[in-house]
């Protein structure tokens, strides 16, 4: 059950892996009772159902608080199956309480649509509902959509159940802030028991409040309705925002998705959540809609489920009683083989004795791989805690590495200062020993430039915003060619120019992009020739199809689902048309980090054609 249901047109067979759809899994609370809940959901559900022609299912067995109803299934039509059970949670676990599921099973264009909603209740807790929408492919070469769309009982359910995820109200559509409302929203944003991503949006200077809120931020949060809670902050709430946050700020019609645990008095968090700038949603809104959920989409699939959902047992439909009937033949030829002494009563009672036994096979069997899919789902969860844990481990050692990096380099630069005291010779602040060294955010090694690309490429890794994408194989082959020391030394000045621009821009302090950055270096950070820093290539390069395909490289799929794009801003590396170049993406606002696609001599165009 999604909200299109309508058959998606041909497409090519394009060569490549295949990966499955990616599903949607929602995850709330609500204040109703597990009964009014289940009641409500039970509604809408036969209420869509009737809608699209299928038979209404009847009511359910035992209400919900009442003996266990065993599971049953139900068919509604051609290939439209209906599971549905309830009971209490699993003593294994130690949570009482009781759950409810229903499995919709739909015929989809090239597999199955497979919608599952649960509801659970612990006594003294809410009542924890899920969705899940999941495309089940009918073959592993099949071409699959790349994602599961919302489904529609999750659209109609929101508002109805009144969903919620921990202080924060989950709503179809973006909630728009005040100035009053910012201290709750803050508040929100830094509680601990939030669960899903806050989507937060900012408006333009030069447009309206309801004219961006209607045209541009409702369709970018279209995908977003029980993946996130969503937010517009008008222009009075947008300053007093960005001041209580001032590492995490959002403006200039900007979007800014803020992931649980947010630490407001940390600089280094602010990278954590990333940021889609206004040019990237205007170019393509309905790619930028598709970007901003797959954050969302991510963290449902990798977030632990709360106890009493993760003590829902696996779906059990019981297999059937009987196995069919035997042709006539078959009975003939039975009674045939059978010793003339047996009468037509001990057949019939060894043919009920033989189905009997087919009956306890099917569901030992049966009971054996419920035991199998428990412990597969047991396991599941119990990666989903480790994933958790490691993700929070991995962000607290970096924010603890980088602080140290930063008390390092103060304590560098004090160094420097009261060398340059000592040594009158040196410039002020920089003595001989480091002189042409940076005092940004970029490498701080005592050592020299690099002397080689070889070496460039070993010690990339000392640029932390920088992601080298590309071969290097063309930068590894400059070290053939006379000039190449030169180049190496030029490069890597380049390099901690990016990484010092880099670091600026995540804080949302750059001032522009790396072009400004360079005509107007700020005081104690390294200086890279403006002439040199080029934002696009021409026209005609970019029209070229063959030259754009040659600028058309690496980056990961976060940034773009292909996995490629276009860098033609670069580095001029030495003089000359057709001297080596340094391509880069510059995803500060993004991702929060620069993509290095390519270093090595000039690609082709009119020069070097």
């Amino acid at each position: 059950m999604t909200s299109d249901r309508s058959p998606s047109p041909a497409q090519p067979d394009l060569p490549g892996p295949r990966s499955p759809a990616t599903p949607y899994r929602m995850t709330v609370t609500t204040a109703l009772t597990h009964s009014d809940a289940v009641a409500l959901a039970d509604q809408r559900l036969g209420a869509w159902l009737k809608q699209e022609g299928c038979d209404e299912p009847p009511p359910a067995g035992p209400a919900p608080g009442s003996p266990e109803a065993p599971a049953e299934r139900l068919r509604l039509g051609d290939r439209i199956l209906l599971d549905r059970d309830d009971g209490p949670l699993r003593a294994a676990t130690g949570t009482p309480g009781r759950y409810t599921r229903r499995r919709l099973r739909t015929p989809a264009p090239h597999g199955t649509h497979q919608l599952t909603l649960t509801l659970a209740t612990d006594p003294g807790g809410p009542t924890w509902v899920r969705l899940e929408a999941e495309h089940q492919a009918a073959g592993s070469g099949v071409r699959t959509p790349s994602k599961v769309p919302v489904p529609e009982l999750a659209r109609t359910l929101l508002p109805l159940l009144d969903a919620s995820d921990g202080p924060a109200a989950v709503h179809n559509n973006p909630r728009v802030v005040t100035a009053a409302d910012v201290d709750a929203l803050i508040d929100e944003l830094c509680d601990p028991e939030r669960r899903l991503p806050t989507v937060v949006a900012s408006v333009p200077a030069n447009l309206g409040l309801d004219e961006w809120l209607t045209g541009t931020v409702r369709p970018l949060c279209h995908q977003l309705p029980g993946l996130a809670t969503l937010y517009v902050l008008d222009p009075a709430a947008r300053t007093g925002f960005n001041v209580a946050l001032e590492y995490h700020s959002v403006y200039g019609g900007a979007v800014r998705t803020y992931l649980p645990e947010v630490d407001p008095a940390s600089r280094y968090d602010g990278a954590r959540h990333p940021v889609m700038p206004r040019h990237r949603i205007e170019e393509d809104l309905r790619r930028a809609a598709g970007l901003l959920a797959r954050e969302p989409r991510r963290l449902a699939a990798e977030l632990p489920l709360p106890a009493p959902l993760a003590a829902v047992p696996v779906l059990r439909v019981p297999p059937a009683a009987r196995r069919p009937e035997p042709d006539r033949s078959e009975q003939a030829a039975h009674r045939e083989s059978a010793p003339h002494h047996l009468t037509g009563e001990h057949l019939g009672h060894e043919r009920l004795t033989q189905e009997h036994l087919t009956h306890e096979q099917l569901t030992h069997e049966h009971e054996l791989d419920s035991q199998e899919q428990q412990a597969r789902a047991d396991e599941l969860e119990r990666v989903r805690h480790s994933l958790r844990h490691s993700r929070r481990r991995e962000h607290h050692l970096r924010t603890e590495a980088e602080e140290q990096y930063t008390a390092l380099r103060h304590v560098g630069a004090q160094v420097r200062v009261l060398a340059g005291r000592i040594c009158p010779g040196a410039a002020p602040g920089q003595p001989p020993a480091v002189r042409g060294r940076p005092v940004g955010d970029g490498p701080d090694r005592a050592d020299e430039a690099p002397g080689s690309f070889a070496e460039l490429m070993d010690r990339l890794p000392e640029f932390p915003l920088l992601t080298f994408t590309g071969d290097q194989k063309p930068a590894l082959a400059l070290d053939g060619l006379g000039t190449c020391a030169g180049w190496a030394r030029l490069t890597w000045e380049g390099l901690t120019a990016l990484q010092e621009y880099a670091v600026a821009a995540v804080r949302g302090e750059a001032g522009g992009d790396f072009k400004q950055w360079c005509e107007h270096t700020p005081d104690g950070c390294h200086h890279f020739p403006p002439r040199k820093a080029v934002r696009g290539e021409s026209q005609t390069v970019f029209s070229h199809t063959k030259w754009k395909r040659e600028r058309m490289l690496p980056v990961p799929e976060c940034v773009d689902t292909s996995r490629r794009a276009f860098m033609g801003a670069h580095l001029r590396i030495g003089g000359g048309r057709t001297a080596p170049r340094l391509h880069y993406l510059d995803d500060c606002s993004g991702s929060g980090r620069i993509y290095v696609g390519y270093i090595g001599l000039h690609l082709t165009n009119t020069r070097t054609n």
